[in-house]
């Protein structure tokens, strides 16, 4: 039996995700001062260039000046609070970026797409491992992060499953981690994925470690075999590009509900995000 490492979890959860059409690049090779670098600090989070191109090329006929506006929307996204800057960028997402302007008179608005929902391959899937982050002075390097147009959409955290002590628990509790000290990565995050390469769970960034859920069939139509890793069933059945743009589009949902404080009888209204289960989706779609 091959000694499972956090090292072969990661280049297996990469290969499989080549074979969906994902690229790949690692981390290193575009961070500032690589001879192909990408990203002018670390603190930049987004690839904005891969944002650029392909916000020119799904929207062709919406001028270059509202486009580069809708890049700037999407990058200045700002708030003490995550959830909401996540809920910001969500809409963005699926309900496209409004840049208005004038035109005889009236108020109009252009809507700029950021993902081509409606072609998945006029869009780029790009997987990268060991991507640094630095924000605050915190210096983290999170397992592998899936691209789509140069946006971090998908974090995954690996653990060991040959180490009694890295379960899928110390997984979610490394995100925790990151939402505290890296929380800029989150703006843009729609989907978090826990594995210790052999179980392997999705959630939400809101969710707690019971909200996360396995993906149960590879092919939407029957469930896998316990013998494949769960890690194996969840990429190609969650992770392949056009079920991964629906799950985006279709079905997170932002739920709002009123909290009353006991003590100080103060309601506040709280935000939940959730993403559909593999139950949920495939009896919706079925």
């Amino acid at each position: 039996m091959t000694l499972i490492t956090e090292s072969n979890i990661e280049t297996f959860a990469i290969e499989i995700l080549q074979k969906l059409g994902w690229q790949y690049v690692h981390g290193l090779s575009i961070a500032p001062g690589a001879e192909n670098a990408e990203r002018e600090s670390f603190e930049q989070i987004i690839l904005t260039q891969r944002l650029r191109k392909a916000v020119a090329r799904i929207n062709p006929d919406i001028p270059a000046d509202a486009q580069e506006q809708a890049v700037q929307k999407v990058l200045r996204i700002y708030s003490p609070d995550m959830l909401h800057n996540n809920e910001t960028f969500h809409q963005f997402l699926v309900e496209k970026v409004k840049i208005p302007y004038q035109q005889d008179g009236y108020e109009r608005s252009y809507e700029v797409a950021l993902i081509d929902f409606s072609n998945p391959y006029n869009n780029e899937f790009l997987v990268v491992n060991q991507y640094m982050i630095i924000e605050n002075n915190q210096n983290k390097r999170p397992d592998i992060l899936l691209f789509i147009n140069g946006i971090p959409i998908v974090l995954f955290e690996l653990k060991n499953a040959a180490d009694e002590n890295a379960t899928i628990r110390k997984a979610f509790d490394q995100i925790r981690t990151y939402k505290a000290t890296i929380p800029g990565l989150f703006t843009y995050n729609a989907i978090c994925i826990i594995s210790d390469g052999m179980e392997c769970r999705a959630g939400s960034v809101s969710a707690g470690f019971s909200r996360y859920m396995t993906w149960k069939s590879a092919d939407g139509k029957k469930e896998a075999s316990r013998f494949i890793p769960q890690l194996e069933i969840l990429i190609t059945g969650m992770l392949n590009p056009t079920t991964l743009l629906d799950l985006v589009r279709n079905f997170i949902i932002f739920e709002k509900s009123k909290k009353k404080d006991a003590k100080t009888g103060i309601t506040q209204v709280e935000t939940e995000k959730k993403l559909a289960a593999y139950h949920q989706y495939h009896t919706y779609i079925a």
